[in-house]
């Protein structure tokens, strides 16, 4: 099961902003719209006893694409193909054992990808993502390594060129970081950090307070691929793309766009979010959780009010016969682009964080103070 880092709990600690009032909180210095939704639709009822930890979703004609969050049993280390009713038609083995699959993200030819990048402990080497093409049977493990240590991230999108964009689960700042050549499924592909998201900071109502709106725990792109939702356990933050041909136009997009945020108050544990076959909505479903009940977790439906006309979906390619080619280089954005992106980012951090790096500074000294005095000898302790 996934768990709020140490980090995001020393803040929260030291920064107990939960209590305030939503006009004292920190901001984002972009502007963040906020989007009235009404209260969320019950679509249909997960019950299936294999789904205890849903992290990824999907919509596709049929209905939806699940997965779990690290499931410790075998039966949950599965693609779950589910109907409207949220039953369970088709579960598709992986063949090796995932570590930590964490997200959903389907591509615009309609591959599917699964984000096997969750590292609660920031131990692992390499991250991975699973490519199951239309019409296969099994997946393709590809593997990619950070440039700068581990990270935990449970967000993935993909752009239109098949460029996998993985988003960390940073407190306050998320990076979004790219492969930085061809995936292979013979060896790992580094990556490269492309940009950042700046987390806004809000007062929604979530089971874990402050910590609850400090880290991105999933993503889901529109159906035509113009607009963006990225979460946390509080809110979704919408944002167009005016270009989702390639990961520069969708980093772009997410690095300097003007969010629009929409309240998911109080989900036991939400993770996972994607939109309506139509693009109208926003849907997402919890992981089971002591508030969820013994009869499953249900998948809502978040009315989006200011939704474009509703788009109808490109066809999926046809089924593949042969193994997919891999995904392009993700593109490199020009020198200036990239500093507009960075600078745009620095601009959105909330004020919140330069609170809590302060916090933290003083901690730290009062730690070493503490642990000064202790290593003193005894005899200059009483002035000898």
């Amino acid at each position: 099961m996934t768990v709020l880092s140490a980090a995001s709990a020393l803040i929260a600690a030291i920064v107990p902003v939960s209590h305030l009032p939503v006009s004292h909180l920190p901001v984002s210095h972009l502007p963040v719209s906020h989007l009235p939704a009404a209260a969320p639709e019950r679509v249909c009822r997960v019950t299936d006893d294999r789904l205890v930890e849903i992290s990824g979703l999907v919509t596709d004609g049929a209905g939806y694409v699940v997965v779990n969050d690290g499931a410790d049993e075998d039966s949950g280390r599965r693609i779950f193909f589910l109907d409207r009713g949220c039953k369970v038609t088709r579960a598709l083995k992986y063949p090796s054992r995932p570590r930590d699959t964490e997200d959903l993200a389907r591509g615009s030819d309609g591959t599917l990808w699964v984000g096997d990048i969750g590292d609660n402990n920031r131990e692992r080497t390499t991250i991975a993502v699973w490519r199951l093409a239309p019409g296969a049977n099994s997946p393709e493990l590809l593997r990619m390594s950070y440039p700068d240590g581990a990270h935990d991230a449970e967000a993935l999108l993909v752009a239109g060129d098949g460029t996998p964009v993985v988003i960390t689960k940073d407190p306050f700042t998320a990076g979004l970081y790219v492969p930085d050549g061809p995936l292979k499924a013979t060896s790992t592909t580094p990556m490269r950090r492309a940009g950042v998201f700046g987390i806004p900071v809000t007062g929604t109502d979530n089971p874990f307070g402050f910590r609850g709106r400090l880290v991105v725990t999933g993503a889901g792109s529109s159906p035509d691929g113009r607009r963006v939702a990225l979460r946390t356990y509080a809110d979704a933050f919408e944002l167009d793309v005016a270009a989702p041909e390639t990961a520069a136009g969708l980093i772009q997009a997410i690095s300097e766009g003007s969010p629009r945020r929409v309240e998911l108050p109080n989900e036991p544990q939400g993770e996972s979010i994607a939109y309506s076959t139509d693009g109208t909505a926003l849907l997402t479903v919890s992981e089971v959780t002591g508030q969820s009940g013994d009869d499953g977790v249900p998948l809502l439906r978040y009315a989006l009010p200011d939704a474009p006309r509703p788009v109808t979906p490109a066809s999926p390619a046809a089924p593949a016969t042969t193994a997919p080619s891999p995904a392009p280089a993700a593109a490199r954005a020009d020198p200036p682009a990239a500093e507009s992106a960075a600078a745009s980012a620095a601009r959105r951090v909330p004020a919140g964080a330069i609170i809590a790096g302060l916090g933290l500074a003083v901690a730290a000294v009062a730690i070493a103070v503490i642990a000064a005095r202790r290593r003193r000898p005894a005899g200059r302790a009483s002035g000898r």
